[in-house]
């Protein structure tokens, strides 16, 4: 089972592309990599997928686990030691279990995370665990259960907290809550929220709304920044913490009356692709540099087999110059990205 070291040191790996691993022309260097195993949901979040999924027409068909694991074996060798398997909904996958246990034993990586909307979470939260997953993050953007109802379409929300509850019982590193911050589900849900997490190992995190090609209506009457939470929480003793190894973009606080903590991650902020660190794979064999950039690089036709491994490695080390430096959202640009799910937000 693949174990994170909080006294970490980086893969003893010889980066192929120099000392640091993967870098681009800014300097930043990537060891996290966000692995969409499908663009399929079974939620109906009015925010990503209000109407469903809809695979899109003349779409290939979906990397094989083997596909992945080629993938992934790739990058490690470039310095990736964090993988994050995401969607869509990654679950759908009957596979799931087994590409879960692949990415735990590809040599390099040290931490295997994965992003759901719970739905199986608290059925399978001890054998993802055994599997090899490190850290879980459930998306749950409310607890009201009437308003969780309205936001996925479905009726789900205790179900969804037991898994929550599971997740923590099967001892993962790190649970953690995707909340999309959204006008109706704060500062109203606030009161309960830090109370769920009061006596809970878990980190509540929200999320900026984030404008796609297709929700920008959706968008412009919902989105809210999240300035005015982070003032609240700062005025009744929550600070903020530094960041841990590999970690993402989120803002973390703590408070000394709560076990759990609360995260912010606002894309909008100023300098927030600064300090990014993570690449993406699409499920259906494309590098993204971006989640909001332009087409993705295909690698699927160096994923046929192993001797392609070395022709992969070079393709994916030549993609890094064209990295911007970051997202164009402020200018209403999404870049092709019709929604979050279609290739793991």
């Amino acid at each position: 089972m693949a174990r994170f070291d909080p006294e970490f040191q980086m893969p003893k790996i010889r980066p192929a592309n120099g000392p640091g691993g993967l870098q681009d022309s800014f300097g930043r260097r990537f060891s996290y990599l966000r692995v969409s195993l499908t663009d399929r949901c079974n939620f109906r979040c009015t925010y990503c997928l209000p109407n469903g999924y809809q695979k899109p027409a003349d779409a290939p068909s979906e990397l094989s686990r083997e596909e992945f694991r080629r993938a992934v074996e790739a990058f490690a060798r470039l310095g990736v030691w964090k993988v994050r398997l995401t969607g869509g909904e990654p679950t759908v996958r009957r596979d799931f279990s087994e590409i879960a246990r692949d990415m735990a034993n590809i040599a390099g990586v040290r931490r295997v995370a994965m992003t759901t909307n719970g739905y199986r979470l608290a059925r399978e939260a001890l054998d993802w665990r055994a599997a090899g997953v490190d850290a879980v993050n459930v998306s749950v953007d409310t607890l009201d259960p009437k308003a969780f109802a309205a936001i996925t379409g479905h009726d789900r929300l205790a179900e969804i907290l037991r898994g929550v509850d599971a997740a923590i019982e099967a001892q993962f590193d790190a649970v953690k809550i995707n909340s999309v911050l959204m006008d109706g589900t704060e500062p109203g849900d606030l009161a309960d929220i830090l109370d769920f997490i009061r006596e809970r190992d878990v980190s509540w995190r929200f999320i900026e709304l984030m404008r796609t090609n297709d929700n920008a209506a959706f968008h412009l009457q919902n989105s809210r920044t999240s300035e005015r939470l982070r003032a609240a929480l700062v005025a009744t003793g929550w600070t903020v913490q530094p960041k841990a190894p590999g970690a993402g973009p989120s803002i973390d606080l703590a408070h000394p009356d709560y076990r759990g903590a609360i995260g912010i991650i606002a894309p909008y902020a100023s300098g927030f692709c600064d300090s990014c660190n993570r690449l993406r794979l699409s499920s259906r064999g494309k590098l993204h540099l971006c989640l909001f950039g332009e087409a993705g690089i295909d690698l699927r036709y160096l994923l046929q087999h192993d001797g392609q491994i070395d022709e992969l490695v070079e393709r994916i080390r030549s993609a890094m110059p064209h990295k911007t430096l970051g997202h164009r959202l402020h200018d209403q640009d999404s870049g092709q990205t019709p929604h979050l799910a279609s290739i793991g937000g």
